[in-house]
């Protein structure tokens, strides 16, 4: 039987060659080497039944959608753990998808960190100023998380699959606007008169009340 793993499209240094071995129970392992300027280094032995290595987001939680300004200071920290991960990847690429279907780098090295990184942290608002022909829209994103193998490569055992599971959105907030500047409130203005004269109402019934009684009491005197 030919058991086949396509191990060259998520090689990790170099170039890399396998082997394919059935035990007495018929299960089936690959090993892997990696040769670098001449240099073999051996790596893990995966059977073909071992799960594909993934992403499990610890930050911010995925149970709900998180929103994060756009602002001076406000800096955003994605983390997640590794799964049945065997080979470490020696690079992550961390994008964000908006719903405008534009993609921003995450991080400060324009996305790329670390294999065996377990969290990047993002500063929107310094890739606002720096990106102006590529703007952070006011809107939803999907944060994308690939290996070696790019973000649409397929699960293979032990190796890290794309992860694209977290949703969050980004907004700017409105600058602040002092009275001083002349800002008035056109949905207040209309509301003071009758303010004014709601708060005026019970006094005038009161005192209509008060002449009617003290009108009845005359005429009783009047007629006894």
């Amino acid at each position: 039987m030919d058991y086949h793993l396509d191990l060259q499209r998520r090689q990790q240094t170099g170039n890399t060659s396998t082997s394919a071995s059935v035990s007495a129970s018929g299960s089936v392992s690959v090993t892997a080497s990696a040769s670098t300027n001449g240099t073999s280094t051996p790596m893990p032995s995966i059977s073909l039944g071992a799960p594909a290595g993934g992403i499990t987001l610890t930050m911010p939680p995925i149970q709900s959608t998180s929103f994060y300004k756009i602002a001076p200071g406000q800096y955003i920290t994605f983390g997640w753990n590794f799964t049945n991960l065997i080979v470490t990847p020696t690079a992550l690429t961390v994008a964000a998808v908006g719903a405008n279907g534009n993609t921003y780098p995450v991080g400060p090295t324009d996305g790329v960190i670390p294999g065996n990184a377990q969290s990047v942290v993002w500063y929107p608002y310094g890739y606002q100023t720096a990106n102006p022909s590529l703007p952070l829209a006011q809107a939803s994103y999907t944060l994308h998380v690939w290996a070696n193998g790019g973000p649409s490569a397929a699960p293979t055992p032990g190796y890290l699959a794309p992860n694209s599971g977290l949703v969050f959105a980004m907004y700017t907030p409105q600058a602040y606007t002092p009275l001083s500047s002349g800002w008035q409130c056109a949905g207040c203005s209309g509301a003071l008169p009758q303010l004014k004269i709601d708060s005026a109402l019970p006094g005038v019934v009161a005192m209509i009340v008060i002449m009617l009684l003290s009108g009845l009491t005359t005429l009783r005197r009047v007629w006894d």
